[in-house]
């Protein structure tokens, strides 16, 4: 019997990985400004990216551990 490892992380590809979640979060935010200075739009911006974010780093890792430990066949 393998072990499965209880990171998420460990089964994501490079691109999806929380640094380059962060790194690209921040550079659409940071570049919205700096192209636009515009407060909306950055705003605009900014807030589908967080949830994103959130929802990618915070919450997803979560839901899938939280799979793999109720899944009997594993």
């Amino acid at each position: 019997m393998t072990q499965k490892s209880s990171s998420i992380w460990n089964y994501k590809p490079w691109w999806c990985q929380p640094w380059s979640i962060i790194l690209t979060g921040i550079s659409l935010i940071g570049g919205s400004w700096l192209l636009l200075l515009n407060v909306w739009i950055t705003s605009f911006v900014a807030i589908p990216v967080l949830i994103w974010m959130i929802y990618f780093i915070l919450i997803f890792p979560k839901l899938a551990i939280a799979s793999i430990e109720k899944d009997p066949s594993s």
